[in-house]
């Protein structure tokens, strides 16, 4: 618990054995209250291995995507009574010593969504390949002229908010469309487009080259990570 607030990491997860303890472990417990793991279908041993270093586990019964794993996962954080949710990758590739850099704005500075970035503050990506560079870049630009919010990273998971958003009748994440890749950007894009307060938050972002850095696929999974910025812009979803 920070300054009162009832704090939950979510851990999306689809097997990350031999990661995800390392992730559970790495959480700060002065900041975070509970720790819970998303199983989206794993056929490895991710489920014992969150369990054994601590964690809560929910299990799909089947691969249902990261959008759906964070569904899931918020829908916890609701029930629970949290007042704010912490988003961080199962691979490893986010730093647990960092998460007071995104919390801290929300319970000390009245922030509502705080998203990390790897290209402010001094922060960096190590080990980012190339078409991953380009195409985060790209992102953002687009992000940017979309929202009018000034993005440096909205690709980046990691990321923190209040989980009263989720209360809020205009931000609907219960649609079929958003259980890949498509929600985190769609509540990241809902939050600015309502007015919430929002800004970006320096953290460093490692990818492991020799483990297989992504399960994204390339052009459709970057596709679903782009059509809700479309979509939204053209009100052809809400």
């Amino acid at each position: 618990m920070m300054s009162g607030n009832k704090i939950i990491l979510v851990l999306p997860a689809l097997n990350e054995e031999g990661k995800i303890s390392r992730v559970v472990l790495g959480a700060p417990k002065e900041i975070v209250d509970e720790i819970l793991v998303v199983d989206d279908g794993s056929t490895d041993n991710t489920r014992k291995e969150a369990e054994a270093a601590g964690a809560k586990v929910i299990s799909h019964s089947s691969n249902k995507g990261v959008g759906a794993a964070l569904r899931t996962g918020m829908e916890y954080a609701l029930e629970e009574g949290f007042d704010v949710i912490v988003i961080m990758g199962g691979d490893d590739q986010d730093r647990g010593e960092e998460m007071d850099i995104v919390v801290r704005p929300i319970v000390g500075e009245g922030y509502d969504f705080i998203q990390g970035s790897r290209r402010i503050g001094g922060k960096r990506a190590v080990n980012l390949p190339l078409f991953r560079r380009v195409t985060t870049k790209g992102y953002s630009l687009i992000f940017r002229l979309l929202t009018g919010f000034p993005c440096t990273d909205g690709t980046n998971g990691f990321r923190a908010f209040r989980t009263s958003l989720l209360k809020d009748k205009r931000i609907n994440l219960h649609q079929d469309w958003l259980d890949t890749y498509e929600l985190e950007p769609y509540l990241f894009y809902k939050t600015i487009e309502l007015g919430y307060k929002v800004k970006e938050a320096p953290v460093t972002k490692v990818y492991h080259l020799d483990d297989g850095y992504t399960k994204m696929v390339p052009f459709r999974d970057w596709w679903r990570i782009l059509r809700p910025l479309i979509f939204l812009r053209l009100g052809l979803k809400k």
